[in-house]
């Protein structure tokens, strides 16, 4: 390979950072003149480190995640909780939100990915934006704010660990205007699948699926609860896949459905508002999907399970995984719910061992 100068390293190293940063950002972080970062431009192209006008080719792979950074504090009282007092616990804390749940698992699982969120200008952003970072995840277009402090979520369970009471503070993703997917946009556009939740405003929400009508990328949306319903759009042409669980898409759908062959009713009839595709999940129940050439269901992976915090985050990530790599929907969706019964297995809401290779050595679980 053709050596390379410490400043064309430099370089090298700012454009692998940020693909898309322009030649006057890199001359004023370097500390060089315009004219010679675009000469080490030429040189590395020469050498064939870079391609094209672009700097680099994107990853035929990638997927960019849009939506909640959030920083989850978890507390579990040491005896019957006491209410207007103070009650012994043991707590942990840990980057969560669903958009930055399915990007850890999807850089786990070896797929190249980016994350568009907002954090705050605090220890909690940094804390959230280093650890994907540490991962691989692409965090060039995570916004910092002081505005709003970093979204966070707090949860008491009592001794038995049910939950008791929780709290959240997610002002700051109201902040998270269209504009901000215009600044991000070469990078969505770039991406195989987009993947966005529902922690995003309605009007961003509007326009993001508005704007994915005329681009390459196949879009997919999770709902994240029944409140947060109301961010989508009527009308849900231009979502390639829809995620969300049966009490979810009956509150969308106004219906009663219950039960496995409910969850492919609620399917169906999200496709009939428009969806290409939907994913309907019913807990240890099992799994819905239906697309163009797809429509069946599924019963859960049986898992040991010690906490199901994040599970659905991670059967979404484990579609997406699969579905990148060209499986149909429904061999993705079995793949994903394998993957989130893995989650349910560790205390963490994203699996800390979760690798292609740990997925590969529980395959056999999927024909039970």
């Amino acid at each position: 390979m053709t050596d390379l100068s410490d400043q064309e390293r430099a370089v090298l190293a700012a454009i692998e950072a940020n693909p898309f940063v322009s030649q006057q950002d890199m001359a004023d972080a370097l500390g060089l003149a315009r004219s010679t970062v675009a000469a080490h431009v030429v040189s590395l192209t020469r050498k064939g480190r870079l391609l094209g006008r672009g700097y680099i080719l994107p990853a035929g792979r990638r997927v960019v995640c849009l939506g909640g950074a959030v920083l989850d504090r978890k507390y579990q009282a040491l005896a019957p909780l006491v209410p207007a007092t103070s009650n012994p616990v043991t707590g942990v804390r840990s980057p969560g939100g669903v958009a930055r749940n399915v990007a850890e698992n999807l850089a786990r699982l070896a797929v190249p990915t980016a994350l568009v969120s907002l954090v705050g200008e605090d220890e909690a952003g940094r804390e959230i934006l280093n650890h994907l970072r540490a991962l691989g995840v692409d965090v060039s277009q995570a916004a910092a704010t002081a505005e709003a402090p970093t979204a966070e979520y707090a949860a008491i369970l009592g001794p038995d660990g049910d939950l008791a009471v929780a709290a959240a503070d997610m002002r700051i993703f109201d902040l998270f205007t269209p504009a901000l997917l215009d600044r991000a946009w070469p990078h969505l556009a770039a991406a195989s699948w987009v993947f966005a939740d529902c922690n995003l405003p309605a009007e961003t929400v509007a326009a993001l699926v508005t704007r994915r009508r005329g681009a390459g990328f196949h879009l997919a949306v999770d709902a994240v609860s029944i409140p947060k319903l109301a961010r989508l759009p009527r009308d849900l042409t231009g979502i390639d896949l829809l995620f969300m669980n049966l009490d979810e898409a009956n509150a969308l759908l106004g219906t009663r459905h219950a039960g496995l062959e409910g969850a492919q009713a609620a399917a169906h009839g999200l496709r009939a508002h428009g969806a290409a595709g939907a994913v309907v999940t019913l807990g240890a129940q099992g799994t819905a999907v239906a697309g163009d050439d797809t429509t069946a269901t599924f019963a859960a992976v049986p898992a040991q399970a010690l906490d199901t915090t994040g599970a659905g985050d991670a059967m979404i990530a484990g579609t997406l995984h699969r579905l990148v790599a060209g499986d149909s929907l429904l061999a993705a969706a079995r793949m994903g719910a394998l993957v989130g019964a893995l989650t349910t297995e560790s205390k963490a809401s994203v699996h800390p061992g979760l690798s292609p290779q740990l997925l590969a050595a529980n395959l056999h679980r999927l024909t039970i």
